[in-house]
């Protein structure tokens, strides 16, 4: 077992795990770490605790020492100096006509660079900016594009459940979605539904898919033939997490429905899975996961 703390450099943000020493932290306190980027200042969202040493991937670095009110003081001037030079950016940007969407600005805890946050149209020849700002700030300087996902999760915002947005909560990752998922779960197809505050696909989509494919794969498809006590009949719809299905049966008046459980029929016959999605707005859908795919972006 191995004595370790998890930290968060930003929120929402990945958790990593570091090895406090003989440091008793709590949570909500703040400590100062070692990183590939220089020393950073963090919060500690996991005390102390003891965890397993085959869970951690990869050798712990130990924090630095636990922050002090000078640590403090000079996180909070470096927040003062991330809203003004992202006034400076913004006239710079102006001057060099640059057609770039400026997000957010990030000193690092011992000022050796300082990032800024952009979004744009395609690739940008930002050169003579950063030239400028490394004159201005005498100091690194780092420009990164980001993606709409990216962008809406520094803005903040609620969904449309009324929460606040998932990936400025709690979600540390990006997960990929697909337009199956919706259609499995029934979801109507249709962008507006199943699309987020950034435009893609929401990432909500992904919380049941699990429940929803182990209950699928045991329930007939939509047209297959089923037994039931009534006698042979097609499956007409499906309620998925109640396991239930309605069968279509024909009799000398017409046709009639009768709903049952899964477990009371028998697959005679099932269909093969129709990944076609018949529906007018099938191209903004698609342009909707491509987006997904094409936008990985660094966090």
């Amino acid at each position: 077992m191995k004595n370790i703390i998890g930290v968060r450099f930003k929120k929402p943000g990945k958790i990593y795990f570091f090895d406090p020493g003989d440091n008793e932290v709590t949570k909500e306190n703040h400590v100062i770490v070692d990183t590939s980027m220089g020393e950073e200042y963090a919060e500690v969202v996991i005390a102390n605790r003891q965890m397993p040493e085959d869970k951690i991937v990869t050798p712990l670095k130990s924090i630095i020492r636990v922050a002090t009110v000078e640590d403090d003081k000079h996180n909070e001037e470096n927040k003062i100096k991330e809203k003004e030079a992202f006034d400076i950016a913004l006239k710079n940007i102006k001057k060099h006509k640059l057609d770039m969407n400026l997000l957010d600005v990030e000193y690092k805890f011992d000022n050796s660079k300082i990032l800024f946050y952009f979004t744009a149209d395609g690739r940008i020849d930002f050169r003579e900016l950063v030239k400028d700002l490394a004159a201005i700030f005498k100091t690194r300087i780092e420009l990164r594009q980001i993606g709409v996902r990216d962008e809406v999760r520094r803005l903040g915002g609620n969904g449309i459940c009324g929460r606040e947005l998932c990936c400025c909560s709690f979600l540390s990752n990006f997960e990929t979605v697909s337009i199956k998922m919706a259609k499995e779960q029934n979801i109507a197809l249709t962008p507006s539904k199943i699309s987020g505050n950034c435009g893609r696909l929401m990432c909500c989509l992904k919380y049941e898919q699990e429940a929803y494919e182990e209950k699928l794969s045991k329930l007939p498809k939509i047209g297959a033939i089923v037994k039931t006590e009534e006698g042979e009949g097609i499956v007409d719809s499906i309620e998925i997490l109640k396991e239930k299905i309605r069968v279509k049966f024909k009799d000398k008046e017409g046709f009639y429905y009768k709903k049952y459980d899964n477990k009371d029929v028998e697959i005679i016959k099932n269909v093969e899975e129709d990944e076609k999605i018949e529906d007018v707005e099938l191209q903004e859908l698609e342009r909707l996961e491509e987006e997904d795919e094409k936008n990985k972006y660094e966090e």
